[in-house]
């Protein structure tokens, strides 16, 4: 007889479920978070039809890991798990939530997510460490400004020498001088670990042939190219182009029910850095880029008709198709 299992994982310990065709529990037990334990665990039970396991933090080692055993793993949406686990049970609980899963993984009803290769998680972790570090930098240079301003030092937009120079007139100053002098000095560590970290995302980059592919696109650098191309990890996971612009939040949100027939804004799922990235990129072509090609010729046709900030995302989406298209039949951009 067929057995499905439901893993409600969490970060020490963990909930398997067992059941069988018909929807009669076999197993429930609490294993170690690990690869090893739950593999231990289910295979008491004899060979698992399906074992299903919610999108998390430790999910992507985790299910990996249940792979390379021989468990047939099946990670899924956790905001569709979250809604379906609402109906079947008032309360939740962990063991809820692992048996609830176990229906799940019984029944097919979900939405299977893929599971990113670890060096996709590698690329992604040197971007989301680099953002932080720009936030902290930003955080800093806005709290200089904010102190000096106290003392009528106005620094200015900018982070650059004229804003460097300008804060010497703090020096001086009790108090305010070894206040900046501290700020300024973490500020220099961090500016010192970002260019360390685009040192590295560049050698990634110089790396990857797909990245490269896709910096052949006018407005599409470093950052953006690896941030794409560790998102997507697998083109062949997309039947259409077109539905990277929806894996990224880039495409309208609708409602319909009867008579009414309602598009707003766009749904801003999926990964934000990439999709942050390609409005940037998106920018760029519109606004720095001097080179005239098909694409931007388009966009800036809609910039005329519905304004820049519309266009922006209109030619967001296309990149995300179009970088999509090229990461998939393995070509170069054609302006």
């Amino acid at each position: 007889m067929s057995h499905y299992a439901g893993i409600d994982l969490s970060m020490e310990t963990s909930h398997v479920c067992v059941v069988d065709a018909d929807g009669r529990k076999i197993a429930a037990q609490s294993v170690d978070s690990t690869p090893e334990a739950i593999a231990a665990a289910l295979g008491r039970y004899g060979p698992i039809e399906r074992a299903v396991i919610e999108t998390g933090r430790m999910t992507p080692s985790v299910a990996l890991g249940l792979r390379e055993l021989g468990v047939a793993i099946v990670c899924i949406d956790a905001r569709q798990a979250h809604q379906s686990l609402k109906a079947m049970k008032a309360n939740k609980t962990d063991p809820h939530d692992a048996a609830g899963l176990a229906q799940l993984a019984r029944t097919g009803f979900y939405k299977e997510v893929h599971v990113k290769s670890p060096a996709a998680h590698g690329v992604r972790a040197v971007i989301t460490a680099r953002g932080h570090l720009v936030e902290a930098r930003v955080r800093l240079d806005n709290t200089i400004r904010g102190l000096c301003a106290t003392f009528g030092i106005r620094l200015g937009i900018g982070q650059g020498e004229r804003f460097l120079n300008r804060m010497q007139a703090a020096a001086p100053i009790p108090g305010l001088g070894e206040a900046v002098a501290s700020l300024v000095r973490a500020r220099e560590r961090l500016v010192d670990e970002i260019r360390q970290l685009d040192r590295e995302l560049k050698a990634i980059s110089l790396a990857s042939p797909a990245c490269q592919a896709l910096m052949s696109i006018p407005g599409v650098g470093v950052q953006t190219s690896a941030a794409f191309a560790a998102a997507v990890d697998d083109a062949s996971r997309f039947k259409r182009s077109r539905t990277a612009g929806a894996y990224f939040g880039l495409v309208p949100r609708r409602h319909q029910s009867g008579e009414l027939d309602w598009t707003g804004r766009i749904t801003k799922q999926g990964d934000s850095t990439v999709r942050k990235l390609l409005y940037e990129a998106a920018n760029s072509i519109l606004t720095r880029t001097r080179q005239t090609f098909a694409l931007k010729s388009w966009a800036l046709k809609i910039a005329k008709r519905r304004g820049l900030r519309k266009a922006r995302v209109a030619l967001a989406r296309r990149l995300a198709v179009i970088m999509h298209a090229m990461l998939r039949d393995g070509t170069l951009f054609e302006a």
